[in-house]
Parts: C-alpha cells; structure tokens; sequence
C-alpha cells in the first residue's frame, strides 16, 4: 500500500469510528466519554484530512485551498 492509499484508509477507519459513535451517542447523548472520544477522533479526521489535502488533493470542498488556486477538480 502506497502512502496515498494508507493515508486515505486511516481516514477511513477514522469516519467508521466516528460514524459509530455518533449512533451510540444518538441513545446516549450524556455520555461524557463518548463525547469525549468522538471529539478526539474528530480531531484527527481534521488533522488526516489536512495532510491529504495538502499531499494529494482536497476530499471536500471545505479543503480546497483556493487562495492562490482551485484545487477543487484535482482528483
């Protein structure tokens, strides 16, 4: 696996995670742990996104750096 292509899978593995926790926290919404590690890993969704987008190309619109230029079709 390519560093592009692991880079991409820890992301993944990131959105699972928080996918999952965001339905336990839909029937626990109090639960300060949970809420804790979701905004952990949020974190380094943020973090692992950045660093894509600025190795390879944005995943979304809202990493497009377009000061200097549209980097939005670059995949």
């Amino acid at each position: 696996m390519n560093g592009q292509e692991q880079l991409l899978s820890n992301i993944n593995v990131v959105d699972f995670t928080m996918v999952d926790l965001a339905l336990f926290l839909d029937t626990h919404p109090t639960d300060r742990r949970a809420l804790e590690y979701y905004a952990h890993y949020a974190q380094i969704k943020r973090q692992l996104s950045r660093e894509f987008a600025k190795k390879y190309f944005p995943l979304t619109m809202a990493e497009a750096d377009c000061e200097k230029t549209w980097t939005w079709g670059d995949a």
